[in-house]
């Protein structure tokens, strides 16, 4: 079993003298692999991780806890030779009273050394260091500030690593850690990722010994299964077999992807919805412009020609032209889920921030995806927050950016903004580089376009109309029909079938007369216009509209 890298990281920066304290954040709840032989493997947290693959050779290890307080996890007997320790009737409990505590010991260690005299090395783990050392923005908490300053003094030393003394702060988030620490130069901060395939192949290896029905479909096919599994954690992925094997049941391809859509979902608790299409491009009626572009995206992608491809989209149009839709079916074409990010932003201070930490995180795990950001005018933040927000806005417009220009995701990480008014889009978030196509999506713009698309949405629910049924129905088709409307139509056609006994043409103009727009003509008009404008080619741009110039 070969060591995660962010592990490697880490001993690659404490044995330089890069960094000796690091802030482990991200899937720092999961278990993980610990050992390397078969016997001795098992899975364990990421704090026994530490101690048992990150500093086995230290003589002394401290830990602490909100819940526990300060424990000694290895070598009692050394440090009880620390003085110090008579006038201590018990090891402290309270935060700030626990790191004053470990800090003298730690000072006291290196005063041995400075005199001579052998010193224990010494690791200290501080686990849920979020809720140890919050973000809390009130300068006024002088014993918060205080914890944090003595924190940070832990890395500001940097003869850390030459008195053989290292620590750990493991923390759900980043930016739920005081900026004080979070932010200190000498403090590296190292993300805990989600397993990645290989990772997971390694897992099925050792749990299909408890769980051998689940897997029994898949015995040359580990790595298939591995694949299908990815963005879910290895608690989740246990979890899931051992009820299976308790349940006797062998996981098909089918089931596996619905179980790792509610194992997904049931991770980020709401901040996401998590689905692998099942509709392509063919499904997507007229728009054969647009479907030709983004297939031969797709073709480039397929190819590994990443450079070709963009880092994202954005869709833009009235409301109701099927932006959703189309992101959904463009991902169905590729063969990657879809991930929409919904109720991110949140009340509690530095909760919006760490919520977006954990969505990148799950789609850095997930290999090649879509990202769908609807209503990403409002979603998206702005530079310059308003007043009541606490800077909430242009935090999330910060870690947006940043995500969204990141090159390494080019390939595996392809944004899709959908807005009706792209003009209230930060113009740097829709710059190439971070969205390199925009794509704009129009109602029906004349009775022959409108006819085809309630036509076939029709006849998706047994609803048949004829060609020849166009010269009939043409004087009773809306002005400017949207997906949207053609849809809703197509449904009252079908219970005006149902109940009224009417042919198919009937139920259809029966509905049709009594037609009325569900958005106004002139904000149609008026968000059909700006989409015009944010069009990357004019060739997206239908001709009868005239707006090419």
């Amino acid at each position: 079993m070969e060591l995660p890298n962010w592990s490697k990281e880490v001993i690659a920066s404490y044995e330089s003298g890069t960094a000796g304290c690091f802030v482990l954040h991200g899937n720092v709840n999961d278990r993980l692999l610990l050992g390397y032989g078969r016997q001795k493997r098992k899975l364990g947290s990421l704090s026994e991780f530490v101690q048992e693959t990150l500093v086995p050779q230290f003589e002394v290890v401290l830990s602490y806890d909100l819940g526990f307080g300060l424990r000694i996890e290895r070598g009692g007997e050394k440090f009880r030779e620390w003085p110090s320790l008579e006038d201590t009737p018990e090891m402290p409990h309270d935060p700030l009273e626990a790191v004053r505590f470990i800090t003298h010991y730690l000072q006291y260690c290196r005063n041995l050394q400075i005199m001579g005299r052998m010193a224990p090395r010494v690791a200290v783990i501080v686990k849920q260091a979020h809720l140890v050392c919050p973000a809390i923005p009130n300068l006024l908490n002088y014993d918060l500030s205080s914890m944090a300053s003595l924190l940070r003094g832990w890395a500001a030393d940097a003869r850390l690593q030459e008195y053989g003394q290292t620590a750990f702060l493991i923390s759900e988030n980043l930016n739920g850690l005081h900026p004080l620490v979070a932010e200190s130069s000498r403090v590296s901060s190292i993300e805990v990722p989600l397993p990645n395939a290989g990772q997971i192949v390694d897992l099925l290896d050792f749990l299909k010994v408890r769980c051998p029905k689940p897997l029994e479909a898949y015995e040359n096919q580990i790595r298939a299964v591995a694949e299908k599994l990815l963005g879910a954690s290895t608690t989740a992925v246990e979890q899931l077999l051992l009820r299976a094997q308790h349940d006797g049941e062998s996981l098909s391809e089918g089931r596996l992807s619905e179980l790792k859509k509610q194992l997904v979902e049931r991770e980020n608790k709401g901040l996401i919805d998590f689905v692998e299409p099942d509709r392509s491009l063919e499904n997507v009626v007229g728009l054969d412009g647009v479907k030709q572009w983004l297939r031969q995206d797709i073709a480039l992608w397929n190819q590994g020609e990443l450079e070709a491809l963009p880092m994202g989209y954005l869709f833009c149009g009235p409301v109701g032209t099927g932006k959703t839709y189309l992101a959904e079916c463009l991902a169905g074409e590729a063969g990657v889920p879809v991930v929409t990010m919904r109720n991110f932003r949140d009340k509690w201070v530095g909760s919006t921030e760490a919520n977006l930490e954990k969505i990148f995180a799950l789609l850095h795990a997930l290999g090649r995806c879509i990202v769908f950001v609807d209503e990403a005018d409002q979603a998206l933040g702005k530079r310059e927050s308003g007043s009541g927000d606490s800077g909430v806005s242009s935090r999330v417009y910060s870690m947006m950016a940043k995500e969204m220009s990141n090159t390494r995701n080019r390939g595996k990480i392809v944004w899709v903004l959908a807005s009706s008014r792209p003009d209230l889009i930060e113009v740097d978030l829709k710059r190439p580089g971070r969205i390199d196509v925009k794509i704009p999506l129009f109602p029906s713009l004349n009775a022959k376009e409108g006819f085809d698309l309630i036509q076939a949405l029709c006849k998706r629910r047994g609803i048949v109309l004829e060609d020849g049924d166009f010269e009939e129905l043409a004087a009773y088709v809306p002005e400017l029909l949207t997906p949207g409307a053609a849809e809703t139509l197509a449904v009252k056609a079908y219970r005006i079938k149902m109940t009224q006994q009417f042919s198919d043409s009937e139920s259809l103009i029966a509905c049709l007369k009594e037609y009325r727009p569900p958005v106004a003509l002139e904000t149609l008009r008026f968000q059909m216009q700006i989409a015009a404008d944010e069009a990357t080619d004019a060739s997206l741009i239908p001709e009868e509209l005239g707006l090419h110039e």
